[in-house]
């Protein structure tokens, strides 16, 4: 919505600069006819050419606002994603300029605003006092809304070069930098939320390449790609499932399905147990052909979706996907922040941890802990000013920048640090969280977005064209 007093401080800055420039010109006609005179009248007057004055936006740049064209190589998304979606919003292609240069002056695009689903809780959607409360969260739901649009345009990035081939250090590697550029990484105010997850098949969630992991995604592979953007400790948590093999399509469909029916029974005083019990329903309609036998498609009982808050990925509140996973008289209340995932296997719907561990995080509650190893001092203090209690990876360990250029230019890697690692975890201030894994030889698939649940509505902020 444009902003009238704005408006009025535009134009009175184009009469300025207008009178400002007719003066210039006069005064460059008056030297030029004093010159004349000096000269004999000889020489000619000479008129400056006024400059055009450039379009705003873009930090100063003019955009060029396109037409999406281009179409992802994977499966599992709707038929209205492109992977140069952004240039509707005169982003480049490939996107360089920073989200919030792109909308300078401008709102940051909404999710998709759902009401809640409850009776009880309709006489919000035009209630005075209830938008008043939600007028005071603006600056709250801009910042989530900016991470969301940087979720956006580095996923539709990703999306565009997510191919059978590819190496997955490779892959998470431009993936990131793309995220610390679109999102002017600047230490724990703004930057990513936790690594990049490309869990393969059987491998549910938790799974990043560690340093020296050469792994390369297969056609015949099914990926959870799950990233986060942070700013202001404010994470958007969303993930999809990449696959080319068409006999893969009811596996993904359904839990795309099933996680837009949690986010339909989302809502102010819902029950976590009732968004579970239909999520379940939903997932297990569908079952999957493949090799001549029909695979029924199950709910992993034992991952949840969670709740959110500042600096904390999970901030306490599950949500979970099957039929009494919780307490019935858990609700969702105004002003929460949720994540709402869902998982599906055709092996026997639960996980367990298993394989090399690349995920870590610094425990939200921990606290002082004396330490005898130097070493593990230097990292804890490396990791509290770089990723305070955001979760973080080995990779991410070993960059030039130990995981931030904002906080420690190019000289933070970390060496040597798997003892000190080690023992952090083993003090409790560093809580490891391991690939959790199916059984090997089935397919697994996720679908997750983030929502806030606002006084008058509820809004789906990570949504968008593909998924």
């Amino acid at each position: 919505m444009a902003d009238p007093k704005e408006d009025e401080k535009e134009t009175k800055e184009d009469e300025i600069a207008k009178a400002a420039a007719d003066e210039e010109e006069d005064d460059d006609e008056d030297d030029a006819a004093n010159g004349d005179a000096a000269a004999g009248g000889q020489t000619k007057k000479k008129k400056k050419k006024k400059k055009k004055k450039k379009k705003k936006g873009g930090g100063g740049a003019n955009l060029v606002v396109g037409t999406p064209s281009k179409k992802p190589p994977a499966r599992g998304l709707k038929e209205t994603a492109y992977t140069d979606y952004y240039v509707k919003y005169g982003q480049t292609e490939p996107p360089i300029i920073p989200v919030a240069d792109l909308f300078v002056g401008k709102e940051f695009p909404k999710g998709e605003i759902l009401p809640h689903p409850l009776p009880s809780q309709a006489f919000r959607e035009t209630s005075e006092e209830v938008r008043s409360r939600e007028r005071l969260q603006e600056d709250l739901y801009s910042k989530v809304r900016q991470a969301a649009e940087v979720h956006r345009q580095v996923r539709a990035y990703a999306q565009s070069f997510i191919k059978p081939g590819i190496k997955l250090a490779d892959m998470c590697r431009d993936l990131e930098n793309k995220n610390r550029e679109l999102n002017l990484e600047h230490g724990l105010e703004r930057g990513i939320g936790f690594p990049t997850g490309c869990s393969l098949n059987h491998v549910a969630a938790h799974y990043t390449p560690n340093p020296g992991d050469d792994t390369v995604l297969q056609h015949d592979d099914v990926m959870k790609v799950d990233f986060g953007v942070q700013i202001d400790g404010r994470i958007i948590d969303s993930a999809w499932t990449v696959a080319f093999n068409p006999v893969y399509d009811p596996l993904l469909q359904s839990v795309r399905e099933a996680t837009d029916t949690g986010l339909r029974h989302a809502g102010i005083d819902s029950r976590l147990c009732d968004i579970g019990e239909a999520i379940q329903e939903t997932m297990e309609s569908f079952e999957l052909e493949m090799g001549g036998k029909t695979l029924p498609i199950k709910a992993i009982r034992n991952l949840n979706g969670h709740s959110i808050g500042p600096y904390q990925i999970h901030a306490g509140k599950s949500v979970p996907i099957v039929k009494n996973g919780c307490e019935e008289s858990l609700v969702m209340e105004e002003g929460e922040i949720f994540a709402i995932e869902t998982f599906c296997s055709t092996g026997r719907g639960y996980v367990n941890e298993d394989m090399e561990c690349s995920h870590y995080m610094k425990r939200f509650d921990a606290g002082h802990v004396p330490l005898r190893m130097q070493s593990s001092k230097r990292l804890l203090s490396h990791i509290n000013k770089t990723f305070g209690t955001l979760a973080f990876c080995r990779r991410w360990l070993e960059r030039e920048d130990g995981g931030s250029f904002f906080v420690n230019g190019n000289n933070g890697r970390q060496t040597k640090y798997m003892g000190a690692l080690k023992n952090l975890c083993d003090v409790g201030i560093i809580q490891p969280y391991p690939p959790l894994c199916d059984t090997r030889g089935c397919f697994t698939a996720q679908y997750e977005h983030t929502i806030i649940i606002r006084p008058s509505c509820k809004e789906i902020v990570s949504r968008g064209d593909d998924y």
